[in-house]
């Protein structure tokens, strides 16, 4: 049947309503390759103790945000008695409070409060078991002694945290372990308050230095140890110098950028999540300027995933062999000590540079890319420039 004008007319309207209303949804509907939202990466921990989860259970540990009131005390011991001042040991120590507040994007700060007495320990230093192996009694044991030697000088109920620092003499002291406190124990108690996080410093921090507060402190906020407990070749064969976790002395030491977001230093807009298969084309700022997309992350299982962010010769880096996309895997499931990071090596068959170790030469340059085909993921480096990488990552 042949249509009047009029009919025509409105037939083509609707036409060209209907196309239009197709158009529309085309364009507004969620793409399936958008990124996810950052919680979708954001994977759970299932140790139980200090690891990589973002789940970090404070009512156990320490939130690192604002001002951390800590008492920094001073122990001699029968058989070795102090012939230094505090004032010489602290120097050691109180930098360490600068490089966390660079380190965390001036969202920490430790307010360290030196009483610099020497107080004498009731036991001699050969007696606390300072060793590796260390049991949490015995570590329990030797900062309740501390304590109570302090305590007349010293009201414990104004700190969240306690430092103990021994004499350079005692060097039966030997190492430096971080104290937690055990729900539902005795603890240590001073003040009418429980002590729940401690340093208790050895021998090795005239070795580490200041980043060895950075490294111990960081423990009292949940992170894992991320060198290797069982040595074997390289006790750094997991993450080399590229976080203070790992290697203390690094020429990398500034914190993953997973690190920075599980500890709140970087907000989850300031994070890349591809949970769901597709790709996304990212601008990585360097993680060790404050602002910016600090890292794009592929989910791989319940508690996997593979991070890339940006790293340049600055600030905490400055030493850094090399620069560029640093890629790393994350497990949340694997325990302190055992690997719960591990950095994926772009250049595993060269040589590093003189006063480099193996990975401090990792990252990925432009042009060049990572590709784990099992898990079905590819990160590929566009380009770079003074400031950090621009990434595409992606999901099959």
């Amino acid at each position: 049947m042949r249509q009047s004008p009029g009919e025509s007319t409105r037939s083509l309207l609707a036409a060209l309503v209907a196309a239009l209303l197709l158009l529309l949804a085309l364009l507004t509907a969620p793409s399936a390759h958008a990124a996810d939202t950052p919680s979708a990466c954001a994977l759970r921990g299932t140790t139980g103790w200090t690891d990589e989860g973002h789940d970090t259970d404070y009512s156990v540990f320490q939130r690192p945000a604002g001002t951390l009131q800590v008492a920094m005390v001073f122990v001699d011991f029968p058989d070795a008695p102090a012939t230094e001042t505090p004032a010489d040991d602290a120097a050691q120590i109180t930098p360490g409070a600068d490089w966390l507040w660079n380190a965390s994007y001036g969202r920490t700060w430790l307010a360290i409060e030196q009483h610099q007495r020497w107080v004498r320990m009731p036991h001699p230093s050969t007696d606390y078991g300072f060793e590796r192996g260390l049991t949490h009694e015995t570590h329990e044991a030797y900062l309740r002694d501390a304590v109570t030697a302090a305590d007349p000088f010293v009201d414990f109920s104004r700190y969240s945290t306690v430092y103990v620092v021994p004499t350079r003499n005692a060097k039966a002291i030997s190492f430096t372990p971080t104290y937690v406190y055990e729900p539902d124990t005795a603890g240590v108690v001073a003040d009418g308050t429980t002590v729940k996080w401690a340093v208790t410093f050895g021998q090795d921090m005239w070795h580490w230095g200041a980043k060895l507060v950075g490294h111990e402190t960081a423990h009292t906020f949940g992170l894992p140890d991320l060198y290797a407990f069982d040595a074997a070749s390289d006790a750094h064969r997991f993450v080399g110098g590229w976080d203070v976790m790992g290697l203390i002395g690094g020429p990398g030491s500034q914190f993953f950028a997973w690190h920075s977001w599980k500890l709140g230093w970087t907000d989850d807009g300031q994070v890349v999540c591809r949970a769901s298969v597709g790709s996304d084309t990212v601008y990585l700022t360097a993680v060790e300027y404050g602002g910016g997309t600090k890292m794009a992350v592929i989910r791989t299982s319940a508690t996997t995933a593979y991070v890339v962010e940006s790293r340049r010769a600055v600030h905490a880096d400055t030493g850094v062999c090399s620069t560029g996309a640093l890629v790393y895997r994350v497990d949340t499931a694997a325990e302190t000590g055992h690997g719960p990071v591990r950095v994926m090596d772009a250049k595993p068959a060269t040589t590093p540079a003189s006063g480099c170790r193996p990975l401090d030469d990792a990252p990925y340059w432009s042009g060049e890319s990572f590709t784990d085909a099992a898990a079905g993921v590819r990160i590929e480096v566009l380009g770079a420039d003074g400031y950090g990488e621009t990434v595409r990552i992606s999901k099959s």
